[in-house]
């Protein structure tokens, strides 16, 4: 990667990193093309490869750039102190939304990632994999077991309430309605459902 591509005014820079996240998230790796990606940040191909030197180089790039804008938006929206399930799993979405308002496609991007099946992608992020899973499963940790009803693993209840949360997402990109309030508003009302009925 070119370093000089952060020389680039700053909107110029965002229009080409929200190009191969879009691109990226709906296609997955293999079936990303560059061509779409161009067209999408009104570039030329050459000054996309100037930058990026090729697809890989670009993938990288925007995995790593989505890695740390990602894990700064939680260090700044989630409490430390806080141990209440419910909540913290809302200040994480809280943060992903503050990353979507820039970056709509950035957590759809991170989504795919996780599930790519293209061995180079893979060994490209290889070694960036599990910072982001480090900086969730540090915020987790927190979780007080004692606020859950008996028999209630906190575990199993967040695998759940991930699922449900990336399966919204999927559904909203699908039929093209993605507004990241109101994914978030949508978010919010799963969250006091199961809130509710777990206090019951």
């Amino acid at each position: 990667m070119n370093g000089k591509f952060f020389d680039l005014k700053k909107d110029k820079q965002d229009r080409m990193i929200n190009a191969a996240l879009k691109v990226f998230a709906l296609n997955g790796y293999r079936h990303a093309s560059t061509d779409e990606m161009v067209r999408e940040a009104a570039i030329s191909k050459g000054l996309l490869f100037h930058y990026f030197g090729s697809k890989l180089g670009l993938y990288t790039f925007v995995y790593d750039y989505s890695v740390r804008y990602m894990s700064l938006e939680l260090s700044t929206a989630v409490d430390r102190e806080e141990t209440d399930l419910f909540e913290l799993m809302r200040q994480t979405e809280g943060a992903k939304l503050s990353a979507m308002r820039g970056y709509p496609y950035m957590q759809q991007f991170l989504n795919r990632a996780g599930v790519e099946d293209v061995s180079e992608a893979l060994l490209a992020i290889e070694e960036k994999r599990d910072i982001l899973e480090n900086v969730y499963a540090e915020i987790f940790n927190r979780v007080d077991p004692a606020g859950l009803p008996e028999g209630v693993d906190a575990d199993r209840l967040r695998k759940m309430l991930d699922l449900t949360i990336k399966g919204l997402m999927t559904e909203r990109f699908v039929e093209a309605s993605f507004q990241p309030e109101m994914l978030y508003q949508e978010i919010e009302e799963y969250l006091d459902m199961m809130k509710k009925l777990c206090a019951q």
